[in-house]
């Protein structure tokens, strides 16, 4: 009796872990199996098809586990490799241009032809835009930024529609054109915003200030004109600033200032001022949109922007300076200055409410500070005969300024260059061809420039970065002094010994304090004493110089040998 109860009990054991298995298969999910209350594990050995097992993690089959339904794509959402997005924009921009150029065809065939009348003509391609732009407007939802090819079609359309209708066809008058024209632009201003897409602003851009030179209406007062850029140009600065992109205020900086420029000589060339006021204004404009846009955004200029930024300034300068110098010569390097120094103060607050050293912005800021520091005050306002001198004077404390450490290295670097350019430009001209602007400056400012030059290097030596540079000063002081000695001396033999006593003072001076750039650099002198002594000095000479020469060049190169061998052993 008692094995039969044993057997009921294994028998209800096994029972219950079917019913779980059943159970795990419906839910989907392993369960562990539960016990029996009060049952006890039963070993028979004697029954040889019952043998107890602990319970195992259930693994349910393939084909009953529960699978995940992939989250569905929506359409044109699927991403793609960059191969396969470069041939979907190229076929939806030539799609779009297909249509627009069918546009067109259609619209001067109808009125070649004279199927339609002009209104209906001109609302034939109205309906054309119209449909392009509600056609994209129905696909932004699939695709937002290759639905926004359509619209941008549409507004192309729109434009081509008002210009041929006032221009070719004259189914529009002047005032018609102007505001449509205007309204397209803030059509395309608010599907940019719309799309996301920086396309719809350069449209309003080139559309806006392309109107006057293609509209009758906008070129009648040069003052509307002027008011009528500046209107857009502060519109498309709060476009840039809302939008987070430079480009709209950058394309419109330009536009503004050329289309301007070229209405400003066809139309009124004597209204000078409205022309000098309007130049002004568009600078005041867009650089406050540069200013606040890196404020804003808290993003300075890249250096692409800042490239990009750089002829919108000189193409301003160049334009503003032409005019001062035909009207106002004598205000016009003051001008010039006054627009440097309010964009140094512009860069100095954008630097501050940031907090960051603007690399791009700081380096586009000196180059033009430099550049009119280099046209109106060395160039226009200096006196030729005075530059020299002047030069003297100011390198060397805007050198001890502009190398001392400071954060803005970038702002500082154009004036870097136009140091050196200005020393070299002058030493050029004073050294090497004796042009001074007086009699008997010559030797005079030689002599200052190679001091100059000589200080410049024993300052600068002890600088690892500066080292480099400091060697072109020093072999530059040679060949200053040695045509201090020549423009000096009439005698050759005297010149020899002065340059031979020069090259034995370098390599001295050389070994004393150890500086091999210095002991190198007296070979030069020699080789230069040798050259003149075999080409100038035994040509036509008595024989007595002739000997005179040799012997004096030949104890120098002795006596240089010696000390230069005690100057290559400091390297070792």
């Amino acid at each position: 009796m008692a094995d039969v109860e044993k057997q009921l009990q294994a028998l209800t054991l096994r029972l219950e872990r079917l019913e779980q298995s059943v159970s795990n298969l419906s839910s989907g999910r392993p369960q562990a199996p539960r016990a029996v209350v009060g049952a006890e594990p039963v070993r028979d050995e004697q029954d040889p098809h019952f043998r107890h097992t602990e319970p195992q993690a259930y693994d349910p089959p393939v084909s009953a586990r529960r699978v995940e339904p992939a989250k569905a794509s929506p359409f044109f959402e699927k991403s793609v490799d960059k191969s396969e997005l470069t041939v979907t924009q190229v076929m939806g921009w030539t799609g779009a241009t297909l249509l627009v150029l069918a546009a067109a065809y259609l619209i001067r065939l109808v009125y070649d032809t004279g199927w339609l009348t002009p209104p209906r003509q001109l609302g034939l391609a109205v309906l054309g835009g119209v449909g392009l732009i509600a056609a994209g407007l129905r696909l932004r939802r699939l695709d937002s930024n290759y639905a926004s090819l359509l619209p941008a079609g549409g507004l192309v359309v729109f434009f081509l529609t008002i210009y041929g209708a006032h221009l070719y066809y004259h189914l529009i008058g002047a005032g018609v054109a102007t505001t449509a024209v205007i309204c397209n632009c803030l059509l395309a201003l608010w599907l940019g915003r719309l799309f996301a897409s920086e396309i719809y602003g350069l449209f309003a851009v080139v559309g806006s200030y392309s109107a006057p030179l293609l509209l009758r209406a906008l070129t009648g007062s040069v003052v509307d004109l002027a008011i009528y850029f500046t209107a857009w140009s502060v519109v498309f600065s709060l476009y840039a600033l809302a939008i987070g992109n430079r480009r709209p205020y950058l394309l419109a900086g330009y536009m503004a200032l050329v289309a301007f420029q070229v209405l400003w000589e066809q139309l009124a060339r004597s209204q000078w001022g409205v022309a000098l006021v309007f130049q002004t204004l568009q600078f005041a404009v867009f650089l406050t949109a540069a200013i606040a846009f890196s404020v804003r955004h808290a993003r300075p200029m890249t250096q692409a922007e800042g490239v990009a930024h750089l002829p919108l300034l000189l193409l301003f300068y160049a334009l503003q300076y032409a005019i001062l110098s035909r009207h106002v010569p004598a205000l016009a390097p003051w001008v010039a200055l006054g627009s440097a120094a309010v964009l140094l103060l512009a860069y100095g607050v954008a630097r501050r409410a940031l907090g960051v050293s603007l690399a791009a912005g700081g380096f586009i800021v000196g180059a033009y500070a430099a550049l009119v520091l280099f046209h109106a005050v060395y160039l226009e306002l200096l006196p030729d005969r005075w530059a020299p001198w002047a030069v003297l004077l100011v390198l060397p404390p805007a050198a001890l300024f502009i190398t001392r450490p400071a954060a803005d290295a970038q702002l500082m670097l154009p004036f870097k260059l136009l140091l050196g350019a200005l020393l070299a430009l002058n030493y050029v001209r004073v050294v090497l061809l004796d042009d001074t602007g007086g009699a008997g400056q010559a030797t005079l400012l030689s002599l200052l420039f190679t001091a100059e030059l000589y200080a410049a290097w024993f300052i600068g030596r002890s600088h690892v970065a500066l080292r480099p540079w400091m060697v072109f000063a020093l072999y530059a002081a040679h060949i200053g002094l040695m045509g201090v000695v020549l423009r000096s001396f009439d005698n050759a033999l005297l010149v020899s010994l002065a340059w031979g006593a020069l090259a034995l003072a370098s390599l001295a001076l050389a070994f004393r304090t150890r500086d091999q750039d210095l002991g190198k650099s007296s070979l030069f002198i020699f080789a230069a004493s040798l050259v003149k002594v075999m080409l100038y000095d035994l040509a036509g000479a008595a024989p007595l110089l002739r000997i005179g020469s040799l012997v004096v060049v030949g104890l120098s190169l002795y006596a240089g040998g010696l000390l230069y061998k005690r100057v290559v052993a400091l390297e070792r």
